[in-house]
């Protein structure tokens, strides 16, 4: 079996930047082993796996699952705006939307101009103050804020805090979730991104994440409260960084960004 292969950087206008996924074409099923051995083997945060559903209407319809290196996820956005990016860049250059069937329900991406924009579902920021203690000695710094939602997130005073913050890996690796949001305000940035947020996932064989996607299904309900406005920018300020445009739906979060093509190849599955 060949398998078509691709690796995009997604939330970047630039190659080397953003956050770089795998994106296999299948031909058939696989078996959720054999995927995961292929995440392993690509070595990236994260593989997506696209399998054609036929279509809705005019829109090209696929099964998508995502795995890290260690584990099978339930939402990824990096991943899932790199899949479409080669869909609707390679495969279905006609078509304005692509409709992906995942574990977290039906997804969609749609062009918005340079950008592709996602839509997925919000997650409410549920009070986490119990882990205040927790949090505080794997960060190093209390934050000023705890809640959490499929991940925790820690609220900094600013962001050079979010930017210098070292966290302690093996506390990290013991909180109870499956990941940590560190994110603050970005007004004390000159080129003002509305908030900015660095991710911490080592419970899922990823240390940092370079540009994390559906952390904005957190990240935006709490920010657009904060802040007042429905529509923001949020910066990821990892050290390949990365732009996300993000705007509040209520049930839903719209996120968007570029991506650029770096890698075309082929597995051979024997």
């Amino acid at each position: 079996m060949r398998i078509p292969l691709f690796q995009v950087d997604a939330f970047t206008a630039v190659p080397f930047g953003g956050n770089p996924a795998a994106v296999c074409l299948l031909p058939q099923e696989l078996p959720a082993a054999l995927m995961q051995a292929i995440a392993a083997e690509n070595n990236l945060s994260e593989t997506a796996f696209l399998l054609p559903q036929g279509s809705l209407g005019a829109v090209p319809h696929y099964g998508l699952r995502w795995f890290t290196p260690t584990t099978e996820v339930d939402l990824c956005g990096h991943a899932t705006l790199a899949g479409a990016y080669v869909l609707l860049t390679g495969v279905h250059p006609e078509a304005q939307e692509v409709a992906f069937s995942t574990r977290s329900g039906r997804l969609s991406v749609r062009r918005q101009g340079e950008r592709l924009a996602m839509d997925f579902p919000a997650q409410a920021p549920q009070p986490w103050p119990e882990a205040q203690e927790q949090v505080a000695a794997a960060l190093g710094i209390p934050p000023v804020d705890l809640c959490r939602g499929g991940m925790g997130m820690a609220v900094l005073a600013s962001a050079q805090q979010v930017q210098q913050v070292q966290p302690d890996w093996a506390q990290v690796q013991a909180l109870p979730v499956s990941g940590l949001i560190v994110t603050a305000s970005g007004e004390d940035l000159k080129d003002g991104p509305d908030f900015v947020c660095r991710v911490f996932a080592p419970q899922l064989g990823i240390v940092e994440d370079p540009v994390t996607g559906s952390a904005q299904c957190l990240l935006m309900p709490y920010w657009s409260r904060r802040l007042g406005r429905a529509e923001l920018k949020a910066r990821q300020l990892s050290t390949r960084g990365g732009e996300l445009w993000c705007r509040d739906l209520g049930p839903r979060v719209e996120i968007a960004g570029q991506a650029v093509l770096v890698i075309v190849g082929e597995l051979r599955i024997p």
